[in-house]
């Protein structure tokens, strides 16, 4: 299990004495424990993908405003906070990949327009998540849609 990973990760980077990792490993834990708690559930990949994919959108909105600042140091933190995340992401898919799976969940729903939009981004997002930018998805799904 991903969060199980994640927590040997931990214990493996502070006997290497490696604090800068520890401290991203730990931000990832305690995102997961928070949400377990705030739920009152034990989380599933399928759910730890989700809070991961949400941390590495929220540093990505961090690095834009940190970078307009001037804040270079915190710039470089957050894109390290990036790179540890993302090692337990799977691996991106291609925009052909992205496109190719908007169309077959179009054909799959039936969606004809905009109002169908909601049929389609339910059955797109758990096979997207964690692996593509949903927003960016959902505003390709507007365009085929004729939205």
């Amino acid at each position: 299990m991903l969060k199980q990973r994640i927590l040997e990760d931990v214990k493996v980077a502070m006997k290497a004495g490696d604090k800068r990792r520890v401290g991203a490993l730990r931000l990832i834990a305690a995102a997961t424990k928070q949400r377990e708690v705030d739920e009152r559930i034990e989380l599933d990949n399928t759910q730890v993908l989700a809070v991961l994919d949400k941390m590495v959108k929220q540093r990505r909105e961090s690095i834009a405003q940190y970078d307009k600042a001037g804040r270079d140091d915190l710039v470089a933190q957050e894109a390290y906070e990036i790179e540890v995340i993302q090692t337990y992401l799977p691996e991106a898919l291609s925009e052909p990949e992205i496109t190719a799976a908007i169309q077959e969940a179009i054909a799959a729903t039936g969606a004809a327009s905009i109002r169908d939009m909601g049929k389609v981004m339910g059955l797109l997002k758990p096979k997207l998540q964690g692996r593509a930018d949903i927003g960016a998805a959902s505003a390709l799904v507007k365009q085929q849609l004729g939205g």
